[in-house]
């Protein structure tokens, strides 16, 4: 016989050689002792035999084929001993060495097979183990068959099928999932081609082994394989077909997608048409089953939502003539339904047309490749820039396929921690050019689908009912996280899953379309801000300086006749209400509209306490100088004495009024954002669109009313100061020296407020020109009280450099040369009362005239 192999009588491992009968088993032959059979016939057997305490690792009985080589001629054979060897497994000794008293041996069986028995053995002090040795037995083996698309229309198996492997090995090394079963992949590439999958599905069927579920990809493959798959009862678990032909469970019983169906979306779609009040849509789309039964299911949809699809146009390879139509029939809002391929003939005809651009909204199918648009296709003759300018604001819709929660599903591997074992599987490979890489998810979650406990799924076989019942239940019971999100099927097989909605902005997909509504939130002016926000900065160094110099020189007599703790207090309460300033022009361009309700309180709380001390003791200046001064000529000495904390208190009892009613507005009925609609107005430009301007305004339920009883409370404090200062204007007292000062500032602040208040009311829709008024009523107001009340005091103090505290001022004699025109009133004053009192004292030196009475002492001048 030619080309028979010869006789493979050594055994490994130096172990004893034997030479086979004519029939029966083979005895032992002597060591070293080589008997050779040059020819031998086909079936042929041999079997190896161990002496002593060993026995065969490998395959004990090998046959003569009729190819010229042995049976399992790959695997050698060898005698181990009994104890320290494991067939089809591994045995680990520790210590390592020969076993000896307290050695412990552990057990573990090669891929594929199955640990029967403990994993450890102990060597007892009898030298004998305290436990038989386990075995390894064969797993029995799962076949799935499989089509992934490595090319064509949708190369989705490119990232798939490694994503499926990998699924595979991690389900097959669980002891807990299918513990008696190791599941094989056997998988072709169906090019995405119904055509190519037929003769594949056959190879499939009608080639050993038997397939217990099909896997296949695409729309297309996947009706052909779900439809005929019925007839050998074979269950199909697809993990990338959309066509909503698929739910159909009377021409698909046994069908299942971890996909959803392409339906799934037209509900979103609409419900976005309805938002932006679009009510006439075009669509276009691939003449495959799919997206004819989509685009169907949208036209029912959109009808009983009001919305006309005016235009409808297909094409099967060549989208030019299908793409000249919408442009000539002016479409704008467009849905478009066609695979990756035919995505970049489409947008580069489209470019061509010059169909894009803010006029045109584009809606597409959201599983391609993130940069799709970018793959070199020698199918179309525009360059990259032409597709990215073309491609440019487009919306997608797609199911959530990636779990965007960091926990552990079924695999014990959370989202991130697959993307990072899936590109090292991929070995480098770039994501963004890999096709399939967003369904590898699905793919690897449709595996861990197959692992249900399951009993003599090893008696599987084309005719069995049974089998494929109790699969179909498994899966139709399914509920368990996977890498995708969690895993459930619906009464027709299909995924349920959550919509992502996505736009194109700047080459990047962002979460919340923008760009396509029909509204514009109005923002304060950056320029004004930017000016107002320098004065006002410019005020509270102003205000820093003249706070700093008043408390510097708080020993000066003529400081201390102004009440200097009032006007610290003045002095705080301006760069307060400066301050507010800010909060006062802070809007969406600087802080998120979740933010907004504390910057609204912050100013509202600046402002109020700002004003309470500034003008509050302001206030109480002028009103203590009308209650002590302006009384009868017969009252004013009693009251003549004016104690401090008399005017701190009524500063405080102001303060406290402000705090308290703003206090009760913010539990009460706390400010938040209110939106302003605006009539809508047409953009610049040629943009075919209508903006409805929207302004955000700090306000609260019962806003009217709170401002009624802030500004009623405000404004008689107002009117009262005005009169007060003008029936003070001719009082003179050293106590408050700088009361006119006070009345001038009480005078300016007054009006301001008083104008302003109800113009920016007026104003309120007009966001500049509301911060203008108010900001720079709070900066001027500001400023003149600040420059009033402490600019006279720093340059009286320079020029006549009456630096002296009332201490030093009181060890100096009477011939001081103080020019203070008080000072020498008070002198004066104090002369005449001495006068007075001798005239008194001396009545008897008075002598009359005939004019009238005349004193013989000097008068004095006053």
């Amino acid at each position: 016989i030619p080309n028979t192999p010869l006789y493979p009588l050594d055994l490994t491992n130096h172990y004893p050689q034997h030479t086979p009968l004519p029939t029966g088993p083979h005895k032992p032959l002597n060591h070293y002792t080589q008997v050779t059979i040059k020819i031998l016939p086909v079936d042929y057997e041999i079997e190896y035999i161990c002496r002593g305490n060993r026995m065969i690792v490998g395959p004990k009985v090998r046959k003569c084929l009729p190819n010229g080589t042995w049976t399992e001629i790959s695997h050698h054979s060898r005698c181990c001993k009994v104890w320290t060897s494991l067939e089809n497994g591994r045995v680990m000794s520790q210590p390592a060495g020969v076993p000896v008293e307290g050695a412990v041996l552990h057990y573990s069986c090669h891929a594929g097979f199955l640990l029967q028995g403990r994993n450890s053995s102990h060597c007892t002090k009898l030298g004998k183990w305290d436990s038989p040795k386990p075995t390894c037995i064969c797993k029995k083996k799962l076949y799935i068959g499989a089509l992934f698309p490595m090319s064509g229309g949708w190369p989705g198996g490119q990232a798939c099928l490694p994503s499926a492997q990998m699924a595979l090995d991690l389900v097959n090394n669980r002891t807990d999932i299918l513990p008696d079963y190791e599941l094989e992949l056997i998988h072709y590439d169906s090019m995405c081609d119904p055509g190519e999958a037929t003769k594949l599905l056959y190879d499939l069927l009608y080639t050993e082994p038997i397939k217990i579920v099909l896997m296949p990809g695409c729309s297309g493959v996947s009706t052909l394989v779900a439809e005929a798959a019925r007839m050998w009862n074979l269950i199909v678990l697809s993990y990338g077909s959309s066509s909503p032909a698929l739910s159909n469970r009377l021409r698909f019983p046994t069908f299942f997608r971890t996909h959803p169906s392409a339906t799934l979306h037209n509900p979103t779609r609409v419900q976005l048409f309805q938002k932006w009040k679009w009510t006439r849509i075009a669509t276009i789309q691939q003449t495959t089953e799919v997206f004819t039964s989509t685009l169907d299911d949208l036209e029912e949809r959109t009808k009983e939502a009001g919305i006309e699809i005016s235009v409808r146009q297909s094409f099967l390879t060549d989208p030019a003539v299908a793409v000249k139509n919408l442009k000539r029939q002016d479409a704008r809002i467009i849905v478009g339904l066609f695979y990756e391929t035919e995505a970049r003939k489409v947008f580069c005809e489209v470019f061509k047309e010059k169909l894009y651009g803010k006029k045109v909204v584009w809606f597409l199918i959201g599983w391609y490749a993130d940069n799709w648009f970018k793959i070199k296709d020698p199918a179309i003759n525009c360059t990259v820039e032409n597709m990215t300018e073309a491609v440019e604001g487009h919306v997608t819709t797609e199911i959530v396929m990636l779990n965007p929660e960091t926990i552990k599903g079924a695999s014990n591997l959370t989202s991130q921690e697959f993307i990072a074992a899936l590109m090292s599987r991929l070995g480098g490979m770039n994501p963004e050019d890999t096709g399939g890489f967003q369904e590898a998810p699905l793919a690897y979650d449709a595996v861990w689908a197959h692992g249900e406990r399951g009993r003599r799924l090893e008696d599987f076989n084309y005719n069995n009912h049974d089998i494929t019942s109790e699969i179909y239940r498994a899966l139709n019971s399914s509920s368990f996280e996977g890498v995708s999100g969690h895993v459930v099927f619906d009464a027709q097989g299909s995924r349920m899953a959550m919509t992502l909605i996505e736009q194109l902005q700047g080459n990047q997909s962002t979460l919340s379309p923008t760009g396509l509504g029909d509204r514009g939130v109005r923002f304060l002016s950056q320029k004004l801000f930017s000016v107002v926000a320098v004065f006002a900065g410019l005020g509270i160094l102003l205000g820093f300086l003249c706070l700093s110099f008043n408390i510097y020189n708080g020993a000066v007599r003529y400081i201390q006749n102004s009440q200097p703790y009032l006007n610290n207090m003045t002095a705080v309460g301006c760069m307060m209400a400066l301050a507010a300033v800010f909060p006062l022009g802070i809007d969406g361009h600087h802080i998120h509209r979740s933010q907004f309700p504390v910057v609204c309180q912050f100013r509202l709380w600046l402002l109020g306490l700002g004003f309470s001390l500034a003008y509050g003791s302001m206030f109480t200046k002028i009103w203590w100088v009308h209650t002590l001064f302006t009384k009868k000529e017969e009252k004013k000495e009693k009251k003549k004495l004016l104690e401090p904390w008399k005017l701190y208190a009524t500063v405080g009892v102001l303060l406290a009024v402000d705090f308290i009613s703003l206090l009760v507005w913010q539990i009460v009925d706390p400010l938040h954002i209110t939106v302003e609609k605006f009539t809508r107005e047409a953009p610049k430009g040629d943009l075919d669109v209508l903006i409805q301007p929207l302004l955000e305004h700090c306000s609260s339920e019962k806003m009217n009313t709170w401002l009624g009883v802030v500004y009623g409370y405000k404004g008689l404090l107002l009117l009262l100061g005005i009169f007060l200062a003008y029936e003070t204007k001719s009082v003179s007292t050293e106590k408050i020296n700088d009361h006119r000062a006070v009345g001038m500032a009480i005078y300016n602040v007054a009006v301001l407020c008083m104008i302003t208040a109800p113009i920016t009311m007026i104003l309120s829709s007009q966001q500049d020109a509301s911060f203008a008024f108010a900001s720079m009523a709070t900066v001027f107001s500001s400023y003149i009280t600040l420059v009033v009340l402490f600019v006279p005091k720093m340059r009286r103090l320079i020029t006549r450099g009456e630096w002296q505290s009332e201490q030093q001022d009181t060890l100096k004699t009477g011939s001081s040369t103080n020019n203070n025109d008080e000072e020498k009133s008070r002198q004066l004053e104090r002369e005449n009362r001495e006068l007075q009192k001798i005239i008194q004292e001396v009545p008897g030196r008075r002598r009359t005239h005939r004019s009238g009475l005349n004193c013989d002492l000097p008068r004095p001048h006053l």
